[in-house]
Parts: C-alpha cells; structure tokens; sequence
C-alpha cells in the first residue's frame, strides 16, 4: 500500500491517481483484498497445493516403480523363454540322442540274433546231413543184405539144390564186394 502511494506522489498524484478515481478504487478495501487473497493463497499452498504435490509426486514413483517393476518382469520373462528354447533345444537333442541309440541297439539285437539263427541253422544243416548220411548209410546196408539174400535164393532156385550156410555166406560176400565196387 505504501508503494502505491509513493508512486502516486512520485507520479505528482495525477496519473495514478486519477486512473484510481475513475476506476473507483477503493485503497482500504483493495489492501484488504490483497491481504485476504495472500491469507487464502497460503492456506490453499499449505493445506491444498502441497498434499496435491505430494500425491502427484508418489503417484509419479509409483509410476516409474511400475514402469522399472514392468521391464523387470519383461526382461525375466526374455530369459524365461530363452531358458524354455533351450530346455527345448536339450530335450530334442537328447530324445533324437535316446532314439539314436535305441536303432543302434535294436540293430546289434537284429545282428546277435541273425547270427545266432544263422548258426542254428547252420548247426540243423550239418546235423540233418549226418543223419541223412547215416540214414544212407542204414539203407545202403539193408539194400546189401537185401540184396544179398535175393541173390542166394534167385542162385538156389536157378541152380536147384540147396545152398549150405558157407555156400550162402560166401555168395553173400562176393556180391557185397560187386555191389561195392559198383557203388
């Protein structure tokens, strides 16, 4: 108010003042506004803006956390899938390892057993050949007293008279010994 008033005077109380009668301006009650408008003003900043401020400036960190919390997460869900494709990765190599494997022992089986079959019957093969030969064998010695009988009673019949036991025996022999020869 005083600095109004000095200005007034310094103006030589014409300008200012003149302007402040036309307008009506009232000094009491404008200095009184001033005042009650500076009371209100710190009122307001105390009680109103600074909390205001405050809440604007923790919603702010809350923002930023979430904003920092949010990249956190994103960036342990990048190395969450990482760790998924190469768990992926391990797990194909080792099953494709696993079957692998598998073919290689199933075709080591597939050999022991071949070979096994094939000795089986490689084995079968020499035992029927022996028996075979042994059966040949069998039948050829039936064939020879077979054949020897049949030619001591086609000898006794052609010659009419009865054979003794040395004549038929030595007939035997010498027919075996042909049928050797022959064979």
């Amino acid at each position: 108010m005083n600095v109004l008033f000095l200005l007034a005077e310094a103006d030589g109380g014409g300008g200012l003042r003149q302007i402040a009668d036309t307008f009506g301006v009232d000094w009491p009650h404008l200095l009184s506004q001033v005042i009650s408008f500076a009371i209100v003003c710190l009122i307001l900043q105390r009680f109103a803006y600074k909390p205001v401020l405050r809440l604007l400036d923790e919603r702010r960190k809350q923002i930023a956390e979430g904003i920092a919390e949010r990249e956190k997460i994103r960036n342990e869900l990048a190395q969450a899938d990482a760790r998924r494709q190469e768990i992926i990765i391990s797990a194909d190599s080792e099953a494709t390892r696993l079957i692998d494997e598998a073919h290689a022992a199933a075709a080591d089986v597939r050999d022991r057993e071949t070979s096994k079959a094939l000795a089986k019957a490689d084995q079968i093969i020499v035992k029927s050949r022996a028996e075979a030969e042994l059966e040949h064998s069998r039948m050829l010695q039936d064939l020879k007293q077979e054949l020897g009988s049949l030619v001591v009673e086609a000898t006794s019949a052609v010659t009419g008279k009865i054979l003794t036991a040395d004549d038929q025996r030595r007939m035997a022999q010498e027919t075996l010994s042909q049928i050797r020869k022959a064979a």
